[in-house]
């Protein structure tokens, strides 16, 4: 039950992450750059936001004018619906309007509406956004939200990311344009992958290397210091406690950067000058026991003259120009690319301790065969062969 309850707080509290204002204007920014009128005469949904608390609505409010934008439309949970009880009061924004209904404040969710000139100061922006209660909590599953969404043009949000299966089936039913922040993780899946895959999803212009960080409530906070180490759920800014989470921007927005084509060396460079520390005192790349490719360690290592297939790190995606490679697969068991299904296997651990129990963990990844024993990392033994396992890689060829 305490694991339960820690596992149940642990989702609670990544549910309630708040993209920081500069991430979010970095990445939006680009897609102007790369084509201006991206946003121009588009109804832009901005589901599972707050403005009281998140700053897309914000952000876009803000450049409502600039963007061309024809209308905003942002809808938020009610406080009873979110897994963080946090003792939620209304604001005074919420309070000071004629239609705050302290009974609806709890148990239902607001919609927030950006079209025209309240103000009559002769500017659109976030002085003039329109709200009231939604029907419901505001649960993007809801027919309420979803007619809305089959209202829109573009939408862009951080959801949940307890429910990021759920709300990534309920974009691609949609057939809409979208952007929106995830977990790195959630590439590999079998619900988004394929996607990718056929170059339908890719990830924003914001580098996975880049370390988001995001506002959380102090309920959150005050859980993380408890709880967390910090470095790993949490870092702290300027005194500030930041939630921390790997995460990435995924869209099918067009974007200038997955256009750029990798400026890469040959294999024959790649080992002389060694680009990567896998690669040292090697003749040749390692070719994988259960794969036809190779293994290629680093985005930055891929061979310019090497046409056969090539297992690549999922960061590798950063940086995928549709016009140079081809995605080909995935070395995840649900895939199905292996060409060799494995017996079960002994576990040595990385301190040299068998463990107990017979695995098949090398079912499920790039298997390569090793000559001995490995000395501080972890192995296998099969049959009297030994093996180590890569990473999840992504299978990719050389357009030509």
């Amino acid at each position: 039950m305490a694991n339960t309850n820690l596992n149940n707080a642990q989702a609670a509290n990544q549910d309630e992450f708040y993209t920081q204002y500069a991430d979010i204007e970095r990445e939006v920014l680009s897609y102007v750059e790369y084509n201006a009128d991206v946003f121009r005469g588009k109804t832009i949904l901005l589901p599972c936001d707050d403005p009281e608390w998140s700053n897309f609505t914000k952000f876009f409010a803000r450049r409502f004018e600039e963007f061309g934008i024809k209308k905003l439309v942002s809808t938020s949970y009610a406080p009873d619906s979110k897994k963080l009880k946090n003792g939620y009061q209304p604001s005074l924004f919420e309070t000071d309007s004629p239609q705050f209904d302290p009974k609806k404040a709890q148990t239902h969710g607001k919609i927030f509406v950006l079209e025209r000139d309240v103000t009559g100061d002769g500017v659109i922006n976030d002085d003039d956004l329109e709200w009231d209660y939604l029907e419901g909590d505001g649960d993007f599953r809801s027919e309420e939200v979803t007619k809305l969404r089959d209202e829109s043009d573009i939408i862009i949000t951080n959801p949940p990311f307890s429910l990021f299966n759920i709300y990534f089936h309920w974009l691609i039913e949609s057939g809409k344009q979208f952007l929106y922040i995830c977990n790195k993780n959630c590439i590999s899946t079998k619900e988004v992958f394929p996607y990718v895959k056929d170059n339908k999803v890719w990830i924003g212009t914001t580098r996975s290397s880049l370390d988001l960080l995001f506002d959380v409530p102090n309920e959150t906070a005050e859980y993380y210091l408890k709880n967390e180490k910090e470095g790993s759920k949490y870092r702290i800014i300027n005194g500030k406690v930041m939630g921390r989470s790997p995460s990435i921007w995924m869209t099918n927005i067009e974007h200038g950067q997955r256009h750029q084509p990798l400026e890469l060396m040959t294999m024959a460079d790649n080992l002389k000058f060694c680009t990567h520390k896998d690669l040292e005192g090697l003749v040749s790349y390692l070719h994988y026991d259960n794969f036809n490719a190779i293994e290629v360690p680093a985005t930055k290592s891929i061979p310019s003259d090497y046409n056969g297939m090539m297992g690549v790190p999922i960061s590798f995606l950063g940086f995928y120009c549709p016009e140079q490679f081809e995605i080909v697969g995935i070395t995840k068991t649900w895939f199905g690319a292996a060409e060799k299904t494995y017996p079960k296997q002994k576990q040595v651990n990385k301190n040299g301790t068998i463990g107990k129990k017979e695995v098949t963990k090398l079912n499920d990844g790039a298997v390569i065969e090793i000559p001995g024993p490995l000395e501080g990392d972890t192995y296998y033994i099969v049959d009297g062969k030994y093996y180590m396992q890569k990473f999840v890689r992504i299978l990719i060829r050389k357009k030509k």
